[in-house]
């Protein structure tokens, strides 16, 4: 489906086929996300072969069927994705934390990232979850976005992230509540 700039629409599918080119293409995205400054696990500058074996624990908990991967395509290329992973502790078996919530750097701004998280919930939705919740590193104003579509800051951990000598960032517990 077309937009009206000419544009394909964005389309989601959620725990896509693992394959070599889907896997390559996320670690791609996943260093360009860190590269321009994205927080995302990691401080750039990174590598490919930094990302890769983080990029390839997430992947199987998505192969072993307790995680999910939800993809955003523009075009039939990855523009963003996040990952919905389970807690792995029965107390907490009926919420799921989102990892990993990026959008191609150049695709910002075009209501991606906001489709992405109503995506999420609709999956949380479906899995028939009570919230979810999302960790952001301050310093970045994700905050206020998260906040636009719905969710709710729950806990601050002051200094707990420690992006380099002299940079200490708070990390930031925001939930959505999905009854």
């Amino acid at each position: 489906m077309a937009r009206n700039d000419g544009r394909m629409a964005l389309s989601f599918v959620v725990d896509p086929v693992l394959s070599s080119a889907l896997r390559d293409e996320v670690v791609q995205l996943w260093v360009d996300v860190t590269n321009a400054g994205g927080a995302v696990g990691f401080v750039g500058p990174v590598t490919v072969d930094e990302v890769r074996p983080v990029a390839e624990a997430a992947f199987a908990g998505v192969e072993s069927g307790i995680d999910r991967l939800v993809v955003g395509l523009d075009d039939g290329r990855v523009v963003a994705l996040l990952f919905v992973v389970d807690n792995r502790f029965g107390l907490k078996a009926h919420w799921r934390v989102l990892k990993r919530v990026m959008v191609l750097p150049g695709s910002q701004g075009l209501g991606y990232g906001a489709a992405l998280m109503r995506q999420a919930a609709d999956v949380g939705r479906a899995l028939g979850l009570d919230g979810l919740q999302v960790t952001v590193r301050d310093g970045h104003g994700l905050d206020g976005f998260y906040r636009k579509v719905g969710y709710r800051e729950v806990g601050r951990v002051p200094g707990a992230l420690r992006i380099g000598p002299g940079d200490d960032r708070d990390e930031l517990f925001m939930w959505l509540d999905l009854r």
